[in-house]
Order: structure tokens, then sequence, then C-alpha cells
């Protein structure tokens, strides 16, 4: 078991827009970054656990919790005319970019990137470095159990 955070703005997908998708799932589609690419399709696996964060808004921070289901595969709007993630370079033969399709696991309280600022358990958490920019990013076993905490979870 792996632990992850995607960050996702609001007026693309929101925490409240996965609750209502059928299922609950959504291939995460539109990811233009290497790095992240590579995460999802090379060290993502099915059942991880995902932190949801809401980014480039008026609150961002962590909104719930999602996990992978199933494997990686080509993000299919690389290959729709009519999206604006559409890429000319990529071919169904080989594919530029990939993704991991995500289930809703829980809606949680919100968590400000200000409070998780506050806690030295966190001071290594990629999404709170400066310019960090990465839209998926690896969370340490340590840093999921200190969150779950402040989400009271079990």
């Amino acid at each position: 078991m792996q632990y992850w955070l995607i960050k996702s703005e609001p007026t693309e997908i929101s925490i409240d827009d996965l609750a209502k998708f059928p299922k609950q799932t959504v291939e995460w589609f539109g990811v233009r970054n290497y790095q992240a690419r590579n995460f999802m399709r090379d060290s993502m696996h099915s059942g991880d656990l995902v932190l949801f964060w809401h980014s480039s808004c008026k609150e961002p921070g962590i909104y719930g919790i999602v996990k992978v289901i199933g494997a990686a595969h080509p993000d299919s709007h690389q290959f729709d005319l009519n999206s604006e993630y559409y890429d000319p370079t990529s071919t169904r033969e080989n594919p530029r970019w990939w993704c991991v399709d995500i289930k809703l696991v829980q809606k949680t309280k919100y968590i400000a990137i200000q409070k998780l600022r506050d806690y030295l358990e966190l001071a290594n958490l990629q999404v709170l470095q400066k310019g960090n920019r990465l839209s998926v990013s690896k969370v340490s076993k340590a840093e999921w159990e200190f969150i779950v905490t402040l989400l009271d979870l079990k």
C-alpha cells in the first residue's frame, strides 16, 4: 500500500462532483506533467489511498480520501479532438499521457493548507514545499497516519 495526494481545481472536478459521479469514480485525466504522469503510470496501484486536494481556489487543502481502482491506462482525453487535453503528438499505439481511475472513499472535513503548515510532522509533505506545483505527489506512511488523525478518522 502506498499513499498519494492528487490536486484538482474545484472548477474542474471537486470532491462534491466526484460524489455525484456514477459509482463515484472518475478517470484522473488531464495531468500534463511528466513526473506526475510517471507516478500514475509506474508507481500507483489498485488499492493505494489518496488525499483529494482542491488547488487554485480560495480555500486550498484536503477535502477527502479516494483510492486507486485498477491499473494505469492511457488518458482518453489526449485522443479527443474536442478536449482541452488533446495531444496531437500522442497516438493510441504510443500514448504519451497515462492516468488512473479513482473512487471516492470518503469526503472529509476540510483541512486548510495553512493548518497543515503548523505541524512539524508534515514539514516534508511535498504539497507544502515552496514552489510545489505537482498535481500528483507521494505521501509517506507517517504523514498519512498523522493526517488521518487530523481528519479524526480511524
